[in-house]
């Protein structure tokens, strides 16, 4: 099974990524870790990602694109995979889509994970992590029992995330409406995309995936 999970930064697409990943044994196919481990590994691709993104460039579509099909042709993303980050553009869902189809395979599913903008800033500007166990809390939704005190390893030091502010998520939220708009009727048209109230709590959001994915 081949799915795309589209939300915004903050929607919860890691966290359902990952139970789809243990409950049926697709893999999260990110394109920030596929470029980073490309690049890694070498090769005639990975060196031309290099020299792309040292001259601060962004990555053309074909090679993404190429990038993707050998990544899926590994073992490992044998149950079908979830794509996070990609595509953004009909230019590169068109060419996604001739990609699998020359392999001999599809998109089984693109699931947006709908949201409510004001909510998710409140819910993405309220985060925090313990400092030293890495624990998450909110400063509205699940504080420390004990005030200033981590639950898990009694620590008093906290962190935020530099980007987890306000005007940063609302620019953020602006560039993922002009990015995906115009791939929403794309997949529609195609009869794979559905959606699911990603404000909902995890659980839930959890079972309406399940129900669009079937048996």
């Amino acid at each position: 099974m081949n799915l795309i999970l589209l939300g915004p930064p903050g929607a919860g697409k890691g966290t359902q990524a990952r139970r789809l990943e243990d409950k049926r044994g697709l893999v999260q196919l990110s394109t920030g870790d596929m470029l980073r481990a490309l690049v890694a590994e070498g090769g005639p691709l990975g060196q031309q990602a290099k020299d792309i993104m040292s001259a601060g460039k962004l990555m053309p579509d074909d090679l993404m694109v190429q990038m993707i099909g050998e990544r899926i042709a590994k073992p490992d993303v044998k149950n079908g995979f979830i794509l996070d980050g990609f595509p953004r553009t009909v230019a590169q869902a068109e060419a996604l889509d001739k990609m699998l189809s020359d392999k001999g395979l599809k998109l089984d599913h693109v699931i947006e994970m709908k949201v409510v903008d004001d909510i998710l800033v409140e819910r993405i500007t309220g985060r925090y992590t313990c400092a030293k166990c890495g624990k998450g809390y909110h400063d509205t939704f699940e504080t420390p029992k004990v005030a200033g005190v981590c639950d898990v390893c009694g620590s008093t030091e906290f962190k935020r995330r530099a980007d987890d502010n306000a005007e940063t998520v609302k620019t953020r939220l602006t560039q993922y409406h002009e990015q995906t708009a115009p791939i929403l009727p794309y997949y529609q048209g195609r009869g794979v995309l559905k959606s699911v109230d990603g404000m909902a709590d995890i659980d839930e959001v959890t079972r309406q995936i399940e129900a669009i994915l079937g048996a």
